[in-house]
């Protein structure tokens, strides 16, 4: 038996150790659920602090990551926009090179046509000059045409064109060849055949036709008459032009005004009189130089559209790979989220149990809290004959 007081009244009674451990525990439930509470109140807030600070973390990965991407983008837009700009100049650049090459076509065109009505201009005051004598060198030449055979007449327009083109040969065409047409293989050959290199390249090819004929041939050529086989003569030889030099139907304007394109009828061919031998060669030649340039360029250009093909491919296959990764990437945030939403949830399933846990120590509390020494001996006269014999004694 130990004897305790109570510290309401101060009496002192004898409980057995069945009861002391009874009330024992009462004391200890209290404590308990004074502890339960603070370790629950502790597991909450520490939870809360865990899932924001995940959060936090996880958002702060997201928007780097974002981040990164978003500047790698950047810099790509940024070259693109550069390689754009820089295609653009270029074609500008081949343009203008282009239109300023033209506009030197034409003011050499126009400078041959000045020359040309020069010359006119020239040999007509000349031969008004010579009215007075026009007779005797009418004559003169008649009768050296009559001496002359037709193969004759011919040969000495040949030499006539050979000899102007030699004249300038060094100055105006320093890498070009220039000679008779001796290969007859194929049955036919030309007068004389004009090529011109750069770099080893060939850039312009012209086949030439001598056309001349006596003023008492009874039988009166046309020039339209050797076209045919001027052309067949230029493909077979590898050609790319075709020119017919010719002082046949002297009466016919058409062949007197200047150089006449005759390409509706055969590809490339033109028919001149023998002044426009010279300008015709340096037309059809400084045209073919301005073709090959622009043949370079335009195939720069070509390559710099391939390159820029390619890197737009390879800015759409980083689109792709960047959507790729970032929807990964959304999966992952998603599987993550998901998680977290699992622990929240586990997490409030334990409160809850908590709860009910702190319910029931509540209850219990209130129950030892309503627990008395009447209650305790109500029914149990052993304890109340005790009890008062614990009151006698004091």
């Amino acid at each position: 038996m130990s004897q305790i007081q109570c510290p309401q009244c101060h009496t002192a009674f004898k409980i057995d150790e069945r009861d002391y451990a009874e009330i024992l525990n009462q004391v200890r439930d209290s404590a308990f659920e004074q502890r339960v509470n603070e370790r629950l109140a502790l597991a909450e807030s520490e939870a809360k602090n865990s899932i924001e600070l995940t959060k936090a973390t996880l958002a702060t990965q997201h928007q780097a990551e974002c981040n990164a991407y978003l500047g790698q983008l950047t810099d790509l837009k940024t070259q693109l926009e550069r390689a754009s700009l820089l295609q653009q100049l270029a074609v500008e650049k081949a343009v203008n090179r282009v239109e300023r090459e033209r506009e030197e076509l034409r003011s050499t065109l126009e400078t041959s046509l000045r020359l040309h009505q020069a010359a006119e201009t020239s040999l007509r005051d000349h031969y008004e000059s010579r009215l007075a004598d026009r007779d005797v060198e009418i004559s003169r030449l008649k009768d050296f045409k009559a001496k002359l055979s037709t193969k004759m007449v011919g040969e000495s327009l040949e030499r006539h064109c050979e000899n102007l083109f030699n004249a300038i040969r060094a100055s105006a065409f320093p890498k070009a060849q220039f000679g008779k047409d001796n290969d007859a293989t194929t049955g036919s050959k030309g007068d004389y055949i004009f090529r011109e290199f750069e770099d080893d390249v060939e850039v312009v090819s012209i086949m030439f036709e001598m056309k001349n004929e006596n003023d008492e041939t009874p039988t009166k050529r046309k020039n339209g008459d050797f076209l045919k086989e001027l052309d067949r003569d230029r493909r077979e030889k590898g050609c790319e032009y075709a020119v017919l030099v010719s002082l046949l139907e002297p009466e016919n304007d058409l062949y007197n005004d200047g150089i006449l394109d005759v390409s509706h009828r055969f590809q490339k061919m033109y028919v001149v009189r023998p002044q426009f031998f010279i300008p015709i060669i340096s037309l059809l030649r400084n045209a073919s130089l301005s073709a090959a340039q622009e043949r370079r360029e335009l195939s720069l250009i070509r390559a710099q559209n391939i390159d820029i093909t390619n890197f737009e491919s390879n800015l759409e296959e980083f689109k792709d790979n960047f959507g790729r990764n970032w929807r990964l990437a959304s999966d992952g945030f998603v599987e993550a989220i998901r998680r977290i939403d699992a622990a929240i949830k586990d997490l409030e399933k334990t409160k809850l149990e908590l709860h009910r846990s702190s319910d029931n120590l509540r209850i219990a509390n209130g129950k030892a809290e309503k627990l008395t020494i009447r209650r305790l001996t109500y029914n149990n006269p052993t304890m109340q004959a005790r009890f008062s014999e614990a009151g006698r004694a004091r």
